[in-house]
């Protein structure tokens, strides 16, 4: 067994563990792994050991690396997990098949423009700014009612909310604000948790989980 594929072994068993504890179903639970900075002898294992789910944080990284990939593996999905500029829109929607970070107007005006013309749009979370940090995108809560009208009035296939708990900060009370964001908004998909604090997503009810560094030896 290869040093990617038993890792993944204890991300996948930490997964189950905390399901259970939550009377949750595992096979509920998609994990994404995020292989920014990695290469594709990186990836390759990963694949082979059942992955099917893949995030980047950069167009211009994924790009470079994933056409090739796809063509060997076009079982792949790709997710596309870091901030989007709106002029990057037309090269997100041919490499992506799901975005996580949908956060503002002039972003949901880009990607529709952009599907328009490619013929088909990624599914897309909606990031929510959960501890109303400046530095960090994500749209405010109190924002969130009127854009989520604007998501569902578009042709984007709404799959959710995103966020990032504050660095240093206890993530529980965050991922249980967006499970209850999206009760509210009946939003289904909840993508939250990372290497760090996945265990607890997945108590919390995250439907994806987003781990790198737990996957990787660095």
């Amino acid at each position: 067994m290869s040093d990617a594929a038993t890792r993944l072994d204890i991300v996948r068993e930490q997964i189950v563990r905390a399901a259970k504890a939550a009377r949750r179903k595992a096979g509920d639970v998609t994990l994404v792994a995020v292989t920014k900075q990695r290469g594709a002898n990186e990836i390759e294992p990963l694949i082979a050991a059942g992955v099917t789910d893949f995030g980047e944080n950069r167009v211009q990284e994924a790009a470079e690396k994933w056409p090739a990939l796809r063509n060997a593996h076009p079982n792949v999905r790709l997710h596309m997990v870091g901030r989007l500029q709106s002029n990057k829109a037309d090269e997100a929607i041919a490499l992506f098949d799901v975005i996580h970070s949908l956060d503002r107007r002039s972003l949901l005006d880009a990607l529709v423009k952009a599907g328009d013309k490619a013929g088909h749009y990624p599914d897309v979370f909606v990031q929510v700014n959960i501890g109303t940090e400046e530095q960090k995108g994500g749209v405010a809560i109190e924002d969130l009612p009127g854009f989520l009208g604007q998501v569902r009035a578009s042709p984007l296939p709404l799959a959710g909310l995103m966020a990032m708990p504050p660095l240093e900060k206890q993530p529980g009370p965050y991922f249980a604000l967006l499970a209850e964001l999206a009760r509210r908004h009946d939003v289904t998909g909840l993508s939250m948790g990372m290497s760090s604090d996945y265990p607890t997503a997945v108590m919390l009810g995250a439907t994806i989980i987003r781990v790198g560094s737990a996957l990787f030896e660095d």
